[in-house]
Formats: structure tokens, sequence, C-alpha cells
């Protein structure tokens, strides 16, 4: 599995006060998701139900044991629509700063919308390093219309509809036959209804920091899809990379 991984280059003193600062102001996503877990657990699902998803996950864990670029590598350059049909590029983004690149997998997903609402909340001290947000689904323009009429996020949401990016930066799988006849039987929920007909394909959900020059400074890349990056710890690879320019 893929921990964080993150290059951090602090002057000691200055670094050290706007880190409490940034710790302040930053929400704690995984307690967010703590909350979330305790309140509402879901349908309670037969044993036979909690054998497909172990399997299934297991099985997804087999296909990327190690999900994600790494730290280092060039971050594969893409344009993609955004919920309004406007194409958006990376390369035009890194324009103007560092580029916060997460994939989630779609509006459907509790924890990616907990993530989104963190990464949100969070915008003001990214924008103290320029840095701008990238949030890529496999979902189609017209859900994350829907999406952003319920949640205005103040960030580029962007549609892979042929799944290209998520293969780039290897977040890509196919979801196991047996776990989508289970979403569909057992929570309602159909993806090819929000990826489009037959795409029954998902990201694990990563997060980049990319800096202008196109390297992943920081990356978090899990199977385990309730386990995200911190908004704290992309604050403290922006602070990197602030630092060494």
């Amino acid at each position: 599995m893929r921990t964080l991984i993150t290059m951090i280059l602090l002057l000691a003193l200055a670094g050290s006060g706007l880190a409490e600062q940034d710790a302040v102001d930053l929400p704690d996503l995984g307690a967010a998701i703590e909350r979330y877990q305790a309140r509402d657990s879901g349908p309670e699902l037969t044993p036979d139900e909690r054998r497909v998803m172990q399997q299934a996950n297991e099985q997804i864990a087999s296909r990327l044991p190690d999900p994600g670029l790494e730290v280092g590598e060039r971050a594969p350059r893409f344009t993609l629509p955004n919920a309004f049909g406007k194409p958006v590029s990376l390369d035009e983004q890194l324009e103007s700063g560092p580029v916060v690149l997460t994939f989630y997998r779609g509006a459907w997903c509790p924890y990616c919308n907990l993530e989104l609402r963190a990464l949100h909340a969070s915008m003001p001290q990214f924008q103290r390093y320029d840095a701008s947000l990238i949030a890529v689904t496999p979902q189609k323009p017209s859900r994350s219309r829907k999406q952003l009429a319920q949640d205005p996020y103040a960030f580029q949401v962007l549609s892979d509809l042929d799944s290209k990016v998520m293969k780039a930066y290897e977040l890509y799988f196919e979801v196991p036959e047996a776990l989508s006849q289970l979403y569909k039987r057992r929570f309602g929920l159909d993806l090819a209804e929000y990826n489009g007909q037959d795409r029954y394909e998902l990201p694990v959900p990563g997060t980049f920091v990319i800096d202008r020059q196109g390297t992943i400074r920081a990356a978090f890349a899990q199977v385990d899809y309730k386990r995200r990056m911190e908004p704290e710890a992309i604050v403290d690879a922006l602070r990197a990379i602030d630092a060494n320019q």
C-alpha cells in the first residue's frame, strides 16, 4: 500500500509558525470520516454480502498493490471537460502555480463528498501558495453539474470519460461484477447511470501535489476508499514547494 510521501523542506522558525497557523485553520478530514461512520453505518449486510465486498477489495488490491504515481515522477498532462463542458488543461492551471489534483469516485460516494468539502474549506490555505485545485471523476458532466448545484465548489470538477487520466496516474480499476451487482441490489447504485453506458470503472481515490514544473511533490493513494490525504499534509507539501522556489 502506498502511504503518504511528502518532501518537506521548511525553514525551522518560520516554517514552525506557519504550520501552527495552518493547523488551526484546516479541517480534520479523518475526524470527519470517523464521525460519519459513527452515525451512519449503512444497511446491514448479510455474511454473503460482506464476503462479496471483502473478495472484491482483495481483488482490487491484488491488481493495484501500490496504486498511484510516485513522488518525483512527472505528472501526465491532460485536458478534460468540466461540469459545463469547458475543456480544462493541467498545463493551463500550472501556469499560475502548483496544482492539487484529486481523483474521486463520484457524487454517490459519501466519503468523496466529505473529502471534497474539506478541500473546498482548505482552499484559502492552498491559495496562500498560489495553488489551484482540480478534482477528476469518471462521472458524466451532467452528474457533476447536479453535484455542484448542491455543493457549489470553487474549483474545477473534471470528467474523465474514457478513463485515460485515471490510467495515466495508475489509479484505474474495473469494478468486479459481483460488487457491481451488490451495489445495485443493496444500495440502488448503478455506476453506469453516473459514468455512462457499460462504464463500471472507478479510480482508487488519490491526491497529488504537483509543482509548477509538473513534478509530483506529494502523493497519497489507498485502495481503502475510506482513507484520504489530509488537507494539512497538502499544505505541508505546498509550503515545501514554496520554500524551494
